[in-house]
């Protein structure tokens, strides 16, 4: 059954940033090659616009099948930008907690991204793949741009040698974010969610551990190594070869 549309309200991203600058394996990544962002299909079309002035190439979409269905492609589907959908969960049910008024542990979510790197590793060794290939700088996003994109700039980030610290310094710059995400992301996530038959009180009343949240990459981190010794081995064993990540270090030094 297709996910009715809505009357979707655009808005310029709240959490989008270039990875550039970010020190790499040989040196600092270049701006101009990876955009982490949340939602891009509800931007505006002078945002859009900005974007591929700025050298947009290909656009990577990490949400399910009924966030694209609910808000389709958005401005950027009247430009010249590929656009490659990788969902990396099967429903958005699947981030969340269980339990009346839970409070969503940030060690809980590390686990589930581990688990999402095991479950999606080919889709995340096709956005690699993507990334290197693409003529011009290559944005990926989910609905926030935290936990999925999250996990995909990690990835990307070890790729090219990042350190562990700098990686999760990267994932933690969302934290001052959130509020505002939560905001712009209310409209399109609350119809979704209605539709797939969730209470919203219910989830109104869910509370997020006052933790620092970079304790969520660090536990993904571990344990993904603690189950394979090598955090992309999962993406090793889906197809993610040499050369791809060669042609990542390329381009990120260039």
């Amino acid at each position: 059954m297709t996910t009715p549309t809505i009357d979707i309200e655009l808005s310029a991203p709240v959490n989008l940033r270039d990875l550039g600058g970010i020190p790499i394996e040989g040196g600092i990544l270049r701006e101009g090659l990876a955009l982490r962002a949340d939602d891009l299909s509800v931007i505006t079309d002078e945002d859009a616009q900005a974007l591929v002035d700025g050298g947009l190439a290909a656009v990577i979409d990490l949400r399910t099948n009924d966030e694209a269905a609910l808000t389709g492609r958005g401005p950027l589907a009247g430009y010249r930008v590929a656009y490659h959908h990788l969902p990396l969960m099967e429903s958005i049910s699947a981030g969340m907690p269980d339990g009346d008024a839970p409070v969503i542990e940030h060690v809980g979510m590390g686990e589930m991204y581990a688990r999402m790197v095991e479950s999606a590793a080919p889709q995340l060794a096709s956005a690699l793949g993507i990334i290197a290939l693409a003529p011009g700088a290559t944005a990926f996003h989910c609905a926030a741009g935290r936990d999925r994109t999250g996990v995909l700039a990690a990835v990307l980030l070890l790729a090219l040698g990042a350190t562990d610290d700098d990686i999760v310094t990267d994932y933690a710059r969302t934290s001052p974010n959130m509020p505002a995400i939560l905001e712009r992301t209310k409209p399109t996530i609350g119809a979704l969610m209605a539709r797939l038959g969730f209470d919203l009180d219910a989830m109104a009343a869910v509370t997020i551990s006052e933790e620092p949240m970079d304790i969520a990459m660090h536990t993904m981190l571990a344990r993904l190594r603690e189950r394979h010794g090598d955090v992309l081995a999962p993406l090793r064993a889906a197809g993610l070869g040499e050369g791809t990540i060669s042609r990542l270090r390329e381009r990120a030094l260039a």
